[in-house]
């Protein structure tokens, strides 16, 4: 959706389409007031909800519900909203909403059918929200866990808007100090070393440090990481996919090759969504369809955030088995993105009747983690670790939801603010290129709320908003 600034009135359903108790239909144009009494026969109250019919064209009732009416500037959009809240059945609120575009053609003859996030678009260009709140409204309705659903709410009532707005006010003032000394080079005072210029930037790192990390789990709580769990046919993925999500997800058999397609499930360790995805056991085959299958699992593991390299602690001793494994280790290292750790897991710990101590070298190492997915033996453990990859610290403090590009953004703030470091410890510093790298930080902050932020970038962002909202 482009950012057309189109004004022209626009209507919804508000709420998810299908049956349901309530319906709700949205209105928001400028002077709405001559449409809400065609509409309805009478004028409405501002924002009191008004119990009434909604007429037909000849005046028989369509429905009866309540009538909310809010004239401009209160309201969501910052616009006139007229809300219809009436029984959630879909052929009504089909009805309710032809009503609304038949009464409009004499009345309100612009009126038409809202695009993806229009409303909460609105809201932004009226300035009744900035654009980490718009961005919040979607990822609250997106919210996989409960985490994340309060992370997204405090993005909304402007948690991370009020942190970078401090930031920003630090740089602004910062700035006037350096721009200063520039505008008046006569003075004798020292503008910059009166004012502790080096203190007041060393603060604003520090707290834009504690701000990335706070946004650093807020993303995290907002996409999650995507773990794949790989290794030969038969070490135990699917009974560790369905131990992990605790339901029989994955069909698990003693015929190696069972698993022929990847399967993915989303499970939640303290309030982080962990996408889990099995894939079938990698080896040399000869069936088409199980090829196909191994082809996804060198996909997913391309695509993956954590990989899990499972091995079979019963087979610890088999020669091929070995060798096997060995061949999959190297080829991880080829397939997997760089940077992306890999897990060693020892699974069927429950079925080995050696010491641990008389395990493999491998098995034993600090890298290593041994396991049961059939009796539960160490996927506490497991889920930990799988904490301590993503980078989740559950002790950091409140998280607001973020996204990856205000991760971008507030890391080219820092950028900016490690080049006025260097500049500072100059015995004569350069002030017009301290100033510029002021100013730069402060525009990268500006994108995060919307300040400055181009047409493209915002039509991408309501595009991905549901319809009504």
């Amino acid at each position: 959706m482009a950012l057309t600034g189109n004004q022209d009135p626009i209507l919804a359903l508000a709420t998810a389409p299908g049956r349901g108790a309530v319906g709700i239909i949205r209105v928001s144009g400028r002077s709405l007031a001559g449409f809400v009494h065609s509409l309805l026969g009478r004028p409405l109250r501002p924002r009191k909800a008004s119990y009434l019919p909604f007429p037909d064209a000849q005046g028989a009732p369509i429905d009866q519900g309540l009538a909310l009416y809010f004239p401009a500037p209160h309201s969501f959009t910052g616009e006139d909203v007229l809300e219809l809240q009436a029984h959630g059945g879909p052929v009504v609120l089909q009805l309710l909403m032809a009503r609304c575009l038949e009464v409009a053609s004499t009345v309100l003859p612009a009126l038409r059918m809202a695009d993806a996030g229009e409303f909460s678009q609105r809201a932004f260009l009226n300035n009744k929200i900035d654009l980490t709140q718009a961005e919040a409204i979607a990822d609250l309705i997106a919210a996989s866990t409960e985490a994340a659903a309060r992370s997204a709410s405090q993005s909304l009532a402007g948690a991370f808007s009020k942190e970078v707005h401090g930031l920003r006010d630090a740089l602004i003032h910062l700035r006037m100090l350096v721009e200063a000394t520039l505008d008046f080079p006569e003075e004798d005072i020292d503008f910059l070393q009166q004012a502790d210029a080096k203190g007041q930037l060393l603060r604003i790192r520090e707290r834009l440090q504690a701000v990335l990390g706070q946004a650093r789990h807020g993303a995290l709580l907002r996409e999650g990481i995507r773990v794949v769990i790989a290794g030969q046919p038969n070490a135990g993925k699917s009974s560790l996919l369905n131990a992990l999500a605790g339901a029989e997800r994955a069909i698990v058999t003693p015929i190696a090759g069972t698993t022929r397609d990847q399967i993915q499930e989303t499970i939640q360790i303290e309030g982080v969504p962990v996408h889990v995805v099995d894939t079938a056991g990698l080896r040399q085959s000869d069936d088409a369809v199980e090829q196909i299958g191994i082809a996804r699992a060198w996909e997913s593991i391309a695509q993956a955030d954590a990989v899990l390299f499972l091995h079979d602690l019963t087979r610890w001793n088999d020669a091929h088995y070995a060798a096997a494994d060995q061949a999959i280790e190297a080829s991880l290292q080829t397939q997997r993105a760089r940077g992306v750790p890999v897990l060693d897991v020892w699974n069927k710990s429950d079925a080995v009747s050696a010491e641990p101590d008389a395990w493999p070298l491998a098995a034993r190492t600090d890298n290593a983690l041994c396991l049961s997915a059939k009796s539960g033996l160490g996927l506490d453990h497991l889920r930990q670790q799988l904490l301590a990859i993503a980078g989740w610290q559950p002790a950091s403090g409140s998280a607001f939801i973020a996204r990856e590009r205000h991760l971008q953004a507030l890391r080219q703030v820092g950028t900016h603010c490690e080049a006025c470091a260097a500049l500072l410890q100059s015995r004569q510093p350069a002030l017009d290129l301290l100033a510029e790298e002021l100013r730069m930080a402060q525009l990268a902050l500006g994108e995060i709320t919307g300040e400055f932020s181009s047409d493209d970038l915002l039509g991408v962002i309501f595009s991905q908003f549901c319809i009504g909202k």
